[in-house]
């Protein structure tokens, strides 16, 4: 019961609730930015028949950004675990350790050479995850505005697919009136999606799954960027603890050293 007791006690409960919902929203976002920016590039090739290359590259970017989330919200859920409960006290009992440990929570700087548990108490590498959250947040909150905005134009496109339906006296939806925003070069013919192949094919197949796909992927960088507000609160608290820590020893070798002087 002792024994079970002092495992919870090791949980880093608030770390490991943030890195359930990063992984949730990294899992969600990879899969529906890539189905969106797909199906995106698709409409400029088959309906518009626009190449567009850097559609690909920003998928490609935002795939290799989430990867690199899910593996620091790992690191960061480790961090978690050596200062939580008593094994904060037994990875950072030495001064040298908890300087370490507390930079571990404020700056990231990799350490070779050096054993996790050694004599002194270093740990292996100590990462800069409150600077680095910080800079992440700010990279999400940058990602979910822009996924509203990419969101909001699909809405109006479904939109414009529901009342052609609607309307039979509009055989055609056209995008006549944006042609600033398409290269140069694009012909009127091309900005106008005429008969029912092309309307199925824009409408249903496309703008449809895609509308859906920006959702969802709206939805997880929201997930992911609160998931970031809970690790730099949880990183925060992790420095004060490994400082209070700090103190606490200080103080029991103090007393240690007046009991066998008394003695």
């Amino acid at each position: 019961m002792g024994s079970c007791r002092d495992c919870l006690t090791r949980i880093p409960y608030a770390t490991f609730i943030a890195t359930v919902l990063c992984f949730i929203g990294i899992g969600v976002f990879c899969g529906t930015v890539y189905r969106g920016a797909t199906l995106a590039n698709l409409i400029l090739l088959d309906v518009f028949h626009v190449q567009v290359e850097w559609v690909g590259i920003m998928r490609l970017l935002l795939i290799i950004l989430g990867g690199i989330m899910a593996c620091l919200a790992l690191i960061m859920l480790v961090v978690g675990c050596l200062a939580t409960g008593s094994t904060r006290h037994t990875v950072y009992r030495a001064w040298k350790a908890r300087v370490g440990g507390r930079l571990s929570c404020a700056i990231v700087i990799k350490k070779k050479n050096h054993s996790i548990f050694s004599s002194v108490g270093i740990i292996t590498f100590s990462l800069q995850f409150l600077g680095m959250s910080y800079i992440l947040f700010y990279v999400w909150v940058g990602i979910l505005v822009c996924l509203t905005m990419v969101t909001l134009i699909f809405t109006l496109f479904w939109g414009l697919c529901v009342d052609n339906q609607r309307r039979h006296d509009r055989p055609c939806i056209s995008f006549v009136q944006f042609d600033w925003l398409f290269p140069n070069g694009t012909t009127i013919d091309d900005l106008q999606i005429c008969g029912p192949e092309e309307l199925k094919l824009f409408c249903k197949d496309y703008v449809e799954v895609a509308e859906v796909s920006f959702i969802l992927s709206t939805v997880a960088s929201f997930v992911v960027s609160l998931a970031l507000v809970h690790y730099l609160m949880c990183l925060a608290s992790n420095y004060a603890y490994i400082r209070d820590q700090e103190k606490i020893s200080d103080l029991q070798e103090m007393q240690y050293l007046h009991e066998s002087t008394m003695k």
